[in-house]
């Protein structure tokens, strides 16, 4: 498996960069090897998607904060980043996801349009497109282990019945834009002492969209869009993770004047577990027994995340040792397998013992096996190398 690049490497920026110098330096690379720049290039459209990735990580101070304690390591499987429209985990994030990080935070979908002036018209005009709606998912561990799916009701703008979205009252129609002539662009050409400067903006007559509406629908008043809510099924797969999100393809607002709808992100948070605690795709818990158990062994019953286990307690056991049970943690998310589970034994000690029960263990105090070694040169000879002394 190839080892991920460092993203201040990708960046080129140093590890004490502030959030300015981190989009600076993605907005560089991003306009260098934008796939609108650089057509049917694959290596180009690696470095783009390679350099949003980082940016997407550095730029979220949660993100960075656990990406400089832990590398890749801390930001789950694969770097922070998916694939099948999920994001922020593993291995398949894509030039769309990367085109839409980039449109998100910079604006533009063939994005030299607007900065080079390059083409104009109606047929190069921006796509007409909804805003993106977020949504956070709570899920139990229970439901992260086996994959879920989850029914949500969404307050959205949707498509005005009454108008079918254009927007015009019954009888009417829209007339072209005289001042754009239908592009929904106009070009102003200026002179400055660097020369004769063009620039692409948008109409502001008919707002981009190339026409005007003379008679608007009553019920959306002219946007092609009203008030709804919708039902969405989110089919969440096993091993997610807090921040993991999953995008719904047009599942957000409904564009104004007939666009397209935007997109549902459905951003996950794991609740606290009344008994697990999760690391990674690991779970730890803690399990007390009995000091009979610790020194004699046993079978004791232990909860997992899939129901009791049989545990097996070794002879002789010393409070605080863990027991791996292998393969009883968390799925992989996007690959075979499974974290473990570490269960942590605790010997528990009575508080309160009737007169039998002191005089038993009074006389079991006295032997030999039960009075502990005097120095435990062990734990001293480990301190000492931890020390350096």
């Amino acid at each position: 498996m190839t080892t991920p690049r460092d993203y201040y490497e990708i960046l080129g920026i140093g590890r004490e960069s502030g959030e300015a110098e981190i989009k600076s330096a993605y907005r560089k690379l991003a306009l260098k090897y934008h796939p609108d720049r650089n057509p049917n290039d694959k290596s180009a459209e690696d470095k783009f998607k390679e350099a949003t990735q980082a940016y997407e990580i550095l730029k979220n101070p949660d993100k960075r904060s656990s990406y400089d304690q832990f590398g890749h390591a801390g930001l789950g499987q694969g770097g922070g980043f998916g694939a099948g429209g999920f994001g922020g985990f593993g291995g398949g994030f894509d030039v769309s996801d990367a085109l839409r990080a980039f449109m998100r935070d910079f604006g533009g979908g063939s994005v030299f349009e607007d900065l080079f002036g390059m083409g104009g018209g109606a047929g190069s005009r921006r796509g007409n497109r909804g805003e993106d709606l977020r949504v956070t998912l709570k899920l139990t561990l229970e439901e992260i282990t086996s994959g879920v799916e989850k029914s949500i009701k969404v307050k959205r703008l949707v498509k005005c019945n009454d108008c079918s979205g254009s927007g015009v009252a019954a009888g009417s129609s829209k007339k072209t834009c005289g001042q754009c002539r239908g592009a929904g662009q106009v070009r102003r050409i200026s002179k400055t002492f660097l020369g004769t400067v063009q620039q692409i903006a948008t109409c502001d007559v008919c707002r981009g969209t190339g026409e005007i509406i003379s008679d608007p629908c009553r019920s959306c008043r002219g946007e092609g869009r009203i008030r709804g809510e919708s039902n969405v099924k989110v089919n969440v797969p096993a091993g997610v993770s807090s921040g993991n999100y999953m995008t719904i393809d047009g599942m957000g607002n409904m564009a104004a004047h007939g666009g397209e709808p935007g997109d549902l992100l459905a951003v996950f948070k794991e609740k606290e577990h009344d008994y697990f605690v999760r690391n990674g795709d690991h779970i730890i818990c803690e399990l007390s027994i009995s000091f009979t158990t610790a020194a004699l062994g046993g079978m004791v019953s232990v909860r997992t995340i899939d129901g009791e286990y049989e545990l097996k307690i070794p002879s002789g056991t010393q409070p605080g040792k863990v027991i791996k049970l292998k393969g009883k943690g968390i799925p992989h998310l996007n690959r075979h397998g499974r974290g473990d589970q570490l269960v942590h034994l605790v010997v528990w000690v009575p508080t309160r013992l009737s007169p039998d029960e002191k005089e038993i263990l009074n006389k079991l105090s006295e032997q030999e096996n039960m009075i502990p070694p005097k120095g435990n040169k062990s734990f001293f000879e480990k301190l000492r190398q931890s020390l350096g002394v």
